[in-house]
């Protein structure tokens, strides 16, 4: 077969003996959760509470955003210290889950603004690429898929494995108690579906990332970029 199209040389047969990590990370996985709602009493939140602890349980390293005080983005600078430390938290983070109310059939604003601060690109750092996400939502109503389905182009937009399983929580109000623990309930448990199914991933993908994710066409063109640098200096 001949392929006149392509660059041999940067063309890569998938190697099985690649994804076989002979050191896996021992360390706990580390998830970071993004919620869109900034009510008093936010059942994003609430839900996004509920499955940090089934997470720790299973042996995660958590840490939330809190999202009141992140700007509107293109309205501050890079630096501002909320846009800062939720890029610094996207850059620790070995896997996601972002949680949002569906609101006039999509995610919210505040949801929004959060993944729209992230980077595809930091210098040579790519805050996403390769780790995993879980999707959930809760709504007021009967249950939709508006707002999982909107994140779930995102993260394939951000370039992160987005796992199959996802949470969908309709009438939210009468899942939680007053003390904001979900009840007992098949939305429950397919929460702790998910969670464990975003732990599953993590731990197998989180060594192999780079790999999984690396592509032909950026190849050629870091290829193409470098041989114009070089060939600029010998000018």
């Amino acid at each position: 077969m001949t392929f006149p199209a392509l660059q041999p040389d940067l063309f890569h047969v998938p190697d099985p003996a690649r994804l076989v990590v002979p050191a896996p990370a021992r360390h706990r996985p580390r998830i970071l959760m993004l919620y869109g709602s900034l009510r008093a009493r936010s059942y994003s939140r609430l839900l996004t509470f509920e499955a940090a602890r089934l997470l720790q349980a299973m042996g995660a390293e958590v840490k939330i955003f809190h999202p009141s005080g992140l700007p509107l983005p293109d309205d501050a600078e890079d630096s501002h210290a909320k846009v800062q430390e939720l890029r610094q938290l996207a850059a620790w983070s070995e896997g996601m889950v972002w949680c949002s109310p569906e609101r006039h059939g999509a995610m919210t604003g505040v949801m929004k603004a959060q993944i729209d601060w992230i980077p595809l690109n930091a210098g040579a750092v790519r805050p996403t690429q390769g780790k995993t996400l879980a999707v959930m939502q809760v709504s007021g109503g009967s249950q939709s898929f508006n707002a999982v389905n909107q994140m779930r182009v995102l993260g394939r937009w951000m370039r992160m494995l987005t796992i199959p399983n996802q949470s969908s929580v309709a009438k939210a109000f009468a899942e939680f108690t007053e003390e904001g623990r979900m009840k007992p309930s098949s939305y429950y448990d397919r929460v702790v579906d998910v969670m464990e199914e975003l732990m599953k991933f993590t731990l197998l993908t989180r060594d192999l990332g780079d790999y999984l994710v690396d592509r032909y066409s950026e190849r050629k063109e870091s290829a193409e970029t470098l041989s114009q640098r070089v060939n600029q200096r010998s000018l």
